[in-house]
């Protein structure tokens, strides 16, 4: 099985590039399956119902969160009726949404998992017991099973990463939107990247006009943040698993759209 994972899709750039470009990359690489952040898409922070719809009609089958999920409230809306959006798993019992669920792929089934980090983020439940609570109810189900961390610390998601060598096919690092050099195969066969980058505008600071940020960090006043124009960067990892689950190869991904 190949799985297709696109790093933190940013505002109306990051859902241009994937729109000229998702169903090339797929084609390249044999994609089975593609799961994507999404968190970001709508303006930067958030996402709502058109535009979760639209990047699924470009070919993202699922669409994880992080700590932007609730920023559009219209989600509340169809979160709780909307199969293929994935939020942390560790938001407190009763949270609308959900933190996992399970994917058929050609008669083959799939879990996706997202977590959100604590380190620098807002407080949640343990992501390490979140997971733990997960792998029990879904140990009988699939061995394919793909993570999404969501966190800024770069220690924490290599913790998960080893803390979870062996029991998950991959564990792949969001939010920070600057794809790392760390993509590799674990002792035990998991696949792990600290981060898969981010898929929007190439000349910014994670997504945003670099001037603004800038000026923020010049004067420590507030701004108010744009997303920034010109060329577009597409960041993805390709991830091909075995028949018990295990990984085989992970290959970055990053491609670029020049400004109109």
């Amino acid at each position: 099985m190949r799985i297709l994972f696109v790093g933190d899709v940013v505002g109306k750039p990051g859902r241009e590039i994937l729109r000229q470009q998702l169903n090339e990359i797929q084609d390249q690489y044999h994609i089975d399956f593609t799961i994507a952040n999404g968190e970001n898409a709508a303006n930067g922070t958030g996402i709502n119902k058109r535009i979760f719809e639209e990047i699924s009609n470009y070919g993202v089958d699922v669409v994880t969160m992080g700590n932007h999920v609730w920023d559009k409230k219209e989600i509340l809306d169809f979160i709780d009726h909307e199969e293929r959006i994935i939020r942390p798993a560790n938001y407190p019992p009763g949270t609308p949404g959900k933190g996992w669920n399970i994917f058929s792929v050609n008669q083959v089934k799939i879990v996706v998992i997202n977590l959100a980090g604590r380190v620098f983020l807002p407080a949640l439940d343990c992501p390490f017991q979140a997971m733990e609570r997960i792998l029990a109810e879904i140990k009988d189900l699939t061995p394919n099973v793909i993570v999404d961390f969501h966190g800024e610390a770069t220690s924490e998601k290599q913790a998960m990463g080893w803390y979870l060598d062996g029991r998950v096919s991959a564990v792949l690092g969001t939010h920070t939107h600057i794809q790392t050099a760390d993509a590799r195969i674990l002792h035990r066969g998991t696949a792990y990247m600290t981060d898969v980058g981010m898929t929007g505008p190439r000349d910014s600071v994670l997504g945003t006009d670099k001037d603004l940020v800038i000026k923020k960090f010049i004067t420590s006043m507030p701004v108010k943040f744009e997303i920034a124009h010109g060329d577009i960067q597409l960041n993805a990892t390709v991830l091909e698993l075995n028949k018990q689950g295990k990984a085989i190869s992970i290959i970055p991904v990053q491609t670029m759209l020049e400004a109109l």
